[in-house]
Order: structure tokens, then sequence, then C-alpha cells
């Protein structure tokens, strides 16, 4: 086999993989909240499988403010964070798998022009501040071949930083209310 195809072969198979799982876990969303009674796992758990959906939403801020008035709010964004981003892979590995689907796409050209100027930082911003486009970061950072430990290592800071603004929010509630 010549590599060029290896590589189609593997890019097609991460693409169903990640298909998959997307599926599953929106078929299966409203089991995800049995996770919470694991404590810290079940915390990571959740995060893992929230963010492991492509653009479908599935709950994980919600639960890491709710854990966050039950448990230490720091090790609930800790694990919230790790959680996280770990399942951000799947949007790196559809990025990857996808990469002729994704290119000549408008969204596409704004964020990859950010990824090469600003790189690290561009994944280091999307993952702290909540919004949809996280999604289409790890889209892109997988096209771009950007380096898997990079990808992580910044969207670990990231969602972990923003976890712990949830968290401590959720803390802060309930200290109000009793």
């Amino acid at each position: 086999m010549k590599k060029g195809w290896k590589l189609t072969v593997v890019r097609i198979l991460a693409f169903i993989l990640v298909i998959g799982i997307t599926g599953v876990l929106f078929y299966y969303r409203d089991q995800v909240g049995k996770f919470e009674a694991l404590g810290y796992p079940g915390i990571f758990l959740i995060s893992l499988l929230s963010n492991a959906t492509i653009i479908l939403p599935v709950p994980g801020i919600i639960v890491t403010s709710a854990m966050g008035t039950i448990f230490n709010p720091f090790w609930v964004a800790v694990a919230a964070g790790s959680g996280a981003t770990v399942g951000e892979i799947s949007g790196y590995l559809l990025g990857f798998s996808g990469q002729g689907v994704i290119e000549n796409r408008v969204w596409y050209d704004r964020i990859c022009n950010w990824m090469r100027k600003y790189g690290d930082i561009t994944v280091f911003l999307l993952a702290l501040i909540p919004n949809p486009l996280f999604d289409i970061a790890g889209l892109v950072a997988g096209a771009l071949k950007l380096p898997l430990w990079r990808f992580l290592l910044w969207t670990l800071l990231g969602k972990t930083l923003k976890m712990m603004a949830f968290a401590f929010g959720g803390a802060s509630i309930l200290a109000i209310f009793e």
C-alpha cells in the first residue's frame, strides 16, 4: 500500500469513529447525569463525554457549576478541564481526517489564519471562553497538523481555567443562599 493511501484510510476511519461517538453520545445524553455519583472521576467522565461530541450539545458546564457546590471547586475544575481536554481529541481527529471536507469554508479560513499567525494562543483563548467555536478550533488544529501535544497543552490550560470560573461560580451561588 502506498503511503498516501494509508493516510487516506486512517483519515476515513478517524472520521467514522468521531461521527459514531458523537451519535452515540447524543443519543444517550440523558444518561450522562448518572456519572455525578462517582465524584471527581464522574466529573471527568461527564466533561470528557460532553466535549467528545462535535457541535451537538451535551451539558458539561452546568454539571461543573453544580459540582462546584458539592465538592472542592478547584479539584472540580481540574477534573472537568482534564476531561474536556481529552474529549476535544475527537474534534482534532475529525479535522485531521476530514481536511478536504472543511477546507475552503469562510470560518475555516478565518480560524486557519488565526492559527497560522497566533498558533497556540488561539487554541488557549478559544478554550478559555465559553463558545461553540472551539470545535472548529479543534478541526482546524487537526487539519493544520498542529502537534497533538501542543493542542492538548493549550486546551488543558484554557479549559481548566474556564471550568474553574464555573466551579467557583457554582460554589459562590450556593454560599449566597446559605
